[in-house]
């Protein structure tokens, strides 16, 4: 009678002792996925925050398209509104003085780009403006330096580390060579596939990692070049749509970019990845040297 009790109770006990262990395994699921869903809204506000300069981009493109404003043609508007941006981003802090200057170097060399393209035909702005310069609006080189200051904001906010960087003497060649390219290809042969594969053997080994509420994560850096520049794609097709700029096809009516130009982007952002992350380290030994002095410095006053 005893034995019988006891396999009853046993037999009792078994099916609450299952469903604690399912429950317990659901709550586990459960509260991973909200910690995921957490991180991924902490990874979005970052990524918003280090964009604030491109939204407000399309935003005075699209303002400017659908109500015009009075006084000056729409491309000096969008050149005023891009210098009180960048004014107010410095003053209120979202920029340093440090990451101004990479946002500058971007501009200039991104108008230079311009001038050159718009010459040789391959898109063009075709709205009047007192601010153009040979035929390219003087507020386009800001539309380059946005993809800067993204890159300088979001370097800071997810505390960007590169992890096994390519040495200086091979980066700044290939960046070199992908930047001439998008000139000489005018006039010799194109060899943006032949620099892609380059640039893949180059950073094959290479990662960034980044941080998100305190836990840190890694990408291979090759995989993060394709997206910004699938991004800055459909970025392209909003600039567009908005009269930013217009190619040849879009001269009648608006049309969807050429998927092709994914390369081009993903090019471009790799010479403005590596311009910034080659300034960084050069900033960051500067400060390591500059602060391994001061130690010393404070050791000998010491003695």
């Amino acid at each position: 009678m005893k034995g019988e009790k006891h396999g009853a109770a046993v037999g009792e006990c078994s099916l609450p002792c299952w469903l604690f262990v399912v429950r317990r395994c659901l709550c586990s699921g459960k509260a991973r996925l909200i910690k995921a869903f957490m991180q991924l809204v902490r990874f979005g506000w970052a990524q918003a925050l280090s964009c604030v300069f491109p939204v407000v981009i399309f935003a005075s493109l699209a303002l400017t398209k659908l109500a015009p404003l009075p006084l000056l043609p729409r491309y000096d508007w969008l050149l005023v509104i891009c210098l009180l941006m960048q004014w107010w981003m410095v003053r209120s802090g979202l920029e340093t003085r440090d990451e101004l200057k990479v946002i500058t170097v971007f501009h200039l060399i991104g108008l230079a780009l311009e001038l050159f393209k718009v010459h040789m035909g391959s898109w063009s702005y075709p709205e009047e403006g007192y601010t153009k310069l040979f035929g390219v609006p003087l507020y386009s080189g800001f539309m380059y330096a946005s993809v800067a200051s993204y890159l300088c904001q979001a370097w800071r906010r997810l505390k960007v580390e590169l992890v096994r960087w390519p040495p200086f003497g091979l980066v700044v060649p290939l960046a070199a060579a992908i930047y001439l390219n998008f000139f000489t290809h005018h006039y010799w042969v194109d060899v943006r596939w032949g620099l892609a594969g380059l640039v893949i053997l180059v950073f094959w080994r290479s990662w960034v990692a980044y941080e998100v509420g305190g836990i840190c994560y890694r990408m291979p850096l090759v995989l993060s070049f394709l997206l910004i520049g699938f991004f800055i794609w459909i970025a392209e097709n909003i600039a567009t749509f908005f009269g930013a700029w217009q190619y040849p096809n879009q001269a009648k009516a608006w049309s969807l970019v050429h998927v092709g130009k994914v390369s081009s982007w993903v090019l471009l952002v790799i010479v403005s990845f590596l311009i910034v992350a080659t300034l960084k380290q050069v900033k960051g030994r500067a400060s390591a040297d500059t602060a391994v002095k001061d130690e010393q410095q404070v050791v000998q006053m010491g003695q």
